[in-house]
């Protein structure tokens, strides 16, 4: 009986040893501007989201930026965005006739209601480069990939070649915008195919196993093929990165850059897009 006890407290110390209580102590820092819009080729409406940067641990949402005085130029032209009326603050959107042009450089101008750590106004440019055209796309199904088979899309193009071109891609499943979040938008440069025909690269990996992500025979796929700056090439792989860290407690070892001055994060992009479309066989 003794020994049996001794066991069970042996076992006991061994279970308390396996877990640690960790408390994460994050400091405060002050007050930032987010910035988090784009405008393209096509004509459509626009947004900008404006929002007060918060504590990690906040268990509250991010405040927004109301009543703000946003507008974008291209150089010649200024374009004045409303704050949208659709009861989601923060937003500020274009007419529906915007249409961004291949070529032109566009500067997003923010003056703020009110001073946010001291500044007043924030600024951010993009250029809107040209995109290559986008033939065709396919898909194919793996089944020796994984527990139950990857399915990947996969594109048709001539890359241009000259320079170092920057791609980002969106993916749409019947309608639906499946890449919504930034962390699943997928970037590329062109360093392996500069110049060359993208006879069937696979761009897009979809996995099986979780039906909300995977596609089935008969479901339309499109992808959007956009060409972007290095910049926000860069913008965006730091943002995946980041939630990627090891050890795992640890942050990202700078602050992600953006583009937008007076201290403000976030980004404000221009990019051109092409599209092609399927149906899965």
């Amino acid at each position: 009986m003794t020994r049996k006890i001794v066991h069970i407290l042996l076992l006991a110390l061994m279970a308390a040893a396996c877990t640690e209580k960790i408390n994460v102590k994050l400091d405060t820092t002050y007050t930032r501007l987010v910035v988090d819009g784009n405008i393209e080729s096509d004509t459509g409406v626009y947004q900008v989201a404006l929002t007060k940067s918060a504590d990690y641990f906040s268990n509250v949402p991010v405040p927004r930026v109301v009543n703000a005085s946003v507008t974008i130029n291209d150089g010649i032209n200024t374009f004045i965005l409303r704050e949208s009326r659709k009861g989601i603050s923060g937003i500020y959107e274009t007419d529906a006739g915007f249409i961004g042009h291949i070529g032109k450089t566009y500067t997003l101008h923010v003056d703020l209601p009110e001073a946010i750590s001291g500044k007043t106004s924030v600024e951010a440019s993009s250029a809107l480069l040209q995109v290559t055209h986008l033939d065709s796309i396919g898909a194919d199904f793996h089944p020796e990939w994984g527990k139950k088979g990857i399915w990947t899309v996969k594109l048709y193009a001539q890359e241009p070649g000259n320079e170092t071109n920057y791609y980002l891609f969106n993916f749409y499943r019947n309608g639906i915008l499946m890449t919504d979040t930034l962390t699943k938008k997928v970037v590329s440069d062109d360093k392996f195919y500069n110049g060359s025909y993208m006879n069937g690269v696979d761009v897009i990996y979809l996995n099986n196993e979780h039906k909300w992500e995977t596609i089935s025979p008969g479901d339309t796929i499109m992808l959007q093929m956009s060409g972007i700056t290095k910049e926000y090439y860069d913008f965006i792989n730091e943002v995946v990165q980041s939630g990627f860290n090891i050890p795992f407690f640890s942050g990202p070892p700078a602050n992600i850059k953006g583009n937008v001055s007076n201290g403000g994060v976030g980004f404000f992009a221009a990019y051109s897009n092409s599209y092609a479309k399927t149906v899965v066989k």
